[in-house]
């Protein structure tokens, strides 16, 4: 007998018709909150004034380098996971990924807001 001929489809295999919309929001908002991540974290090295950048404190050389590193590598990683969210099928199989991928790939974003508004003092 013969499976690949078989109307019957496996579980999951439905197609989903409002498959775009987790993604869809993620992009938006990913496309509202990069820019000004961006700017917070560039803006981020003047904290270091008050101090002087040889002169400043542990707490915060070191909460200005995650920032930095989280603006690089995170932001590569939440582009990537925002293109894998548009990218997966769009089957039931695929929703709960798909909606994790959407939802992680703004995380770079908003940890770099956060970061940014409680930097230790100088």
């Amino acid at each position: 007998m013969n499976t690949n001929s078989s109307p019957v489809q496996r579980y999951g295999d439905e197609r989903v018709p409002r498959a775009y919309v987790a993604p869809a929001v993620a992009t938006v908002l990913g496309v509202m909150l990069a820019p000004l991540a961006l700017l917070f974290g560039a803006l981020s090295v003047m904290a270091t004034d008050s101090c002087g950048p040889d002169d400043c404190s542990t707490a915060l050389t070191t909460a200005l380098d995650v920032v930095h590193g989280t603006l690089f590598l995170g932001g590569l990683l939440g582009v990537a996971a925002c293109v894998a969210a548009w990218l997966l099928p769009r089957t039931r199989r695929w929703s709960v990924p798909r909606v994790w991928l959407a939802g992680l790939s703004l995380l770079p974003w908003l940890t770099v807001i956060t970061l940014v508004f409680n930097l230790p003092q100088g």
